[in-house]
Order: C-alpha cells, then structure tokens, then sequence
C-alpha cells in the first residue's frame, strides 16, 4: 500500500536531482527559491512511499498557497527503477486526494522544440484520465509554450479570464521579480469577437 508524506528540505537536497532528470533545465525553478517556497509554506515537498517497504517511491512538488484557493502541481517524478509499474497513476490517486478540500489542482506542460513530438500529448492524456480539462492560456514556462490543465474540485475549470493572475500569485510568493519575468510568461487570454 502507498501513502504520501510531506518532506522538508533535507530530502529536497537528496532528490532535487531526479526533478532535474525529468525536466527541462529551463523549466526548473532555482533550488534556492523551492527551499524558501518550503520554509514559507508556499510549497510542499510530497514522497510517495511504499508503507511495506518504507522506500520512498515518487516525489512531486506542489505550490500551495494562492489567493483563489487552487494548488498548482509544478513536478511529479517517479524513481527511475520503479517506473511503468502504476506509481504514476496511485501518485496521481494520492495527491487529488490530499487536496480535495481545494478548488482544484492546476498543472502546466511545457513543450520545447526538441522535446519528442508525443510527450506533452502522453502528459496531457495522463491527466485526463484524473479529470484534468486543458484551459485555455497564453503562457509560456522559461521560453518554452505551457499547456495548463485543471482538475476541478470545488471550483471551476473555466479559469482562463484569471488564469495569468492564478499562475502569477503562485510564483511571486517564492520567486523574485527578476526570475519570474526570466521564468513566467503568462498573459491575459484575448477572446476574438465571433
């Protein structure tokens, strides 16, 4: 059986390295800024364990703190050696449940020129399966074009008038002025007159 528990900074030191592996290095937020994140309480540092085996099996990083009441999922990376086993989708299972009392999960998906042309559409599928609906966005995560998906709970899905204030109030707790305008790119969504 799996349970998920919040970690602190020593384990953020132990596995920064596994989210570097599994993300772009222009998508990743600065150590530093996810260690303040931690000691504000922005942000949480969630381990999927194996209660059987006490291993530490997936990580993800989660923001936390936001006016509108959503959290946004920033990582979610699986142990190399325990992938394509169903940690991904029981991670998935965990953390909607540890934040059911929201208004709902939000997560972004970077997409990079060179990435593998399938990769974001696996990601996007992946998230559909928990209930998790695209909405529309102008955004961009370190040069990079940013899919954002919505899991509702309490709250709505239709987030796209508000959206670059969500995503903002979110980074500007943790990061600096300087590396959001280097990080965040996101904007209002400019609706065309049908």
């Amino acid at each position: 059986m799996l349970s998920i528990r919040k970690c602190g900074h020593k384990e953020l030191e132990r596995y920064y390295q596994l989210f570097e592996m599994d993300f772009d290095s222009r998508e990743m937020l600065p150590k530093l800024a996810v260690h303040k994140a931690l000691t504000n309480g922005s942000m949480e540092l969630l381990a999927v364990v194996d209660e059987e085996t006490k291993m530490d099996l997936a990580f993800a990083l989660v923001a936390t703190k936001s006016l509108y009441g959503y959290v946004l999922l920033k990582y979610l990376s699986v142990m190399p050696w325990c992938r394509e086993q169903g940690i991904g989708i029981e991670s998935m299972r965990l953390i909607n449940k540890r934040y059911a009392d929201r208004q709902g999960i939000i997560a972004e998906l970077t997409e990079y020129p060179e990435d593998e042309p399938q990769r974001r559409r696996k990601l996007q599928r992946f998230l559909a399966r928990f209930g998790y609906v695209e909405a529309e966005s102008d955004y961009r995560i370190g040069g990079g074009d940013a899919l954002v998906m919505i899991k509702p709970i309490r709250g709505s899905a239709e987030l796209e008038p508000v959206l670059h204030r969500v995503i903002a109030d979110f980074y500007s707790r943790f990061l600096s002025a300087f590396a959001m305008n280097r990080l965040v790119d996101i904007r209002p969504v400019k609706k065309t007159a049908e």
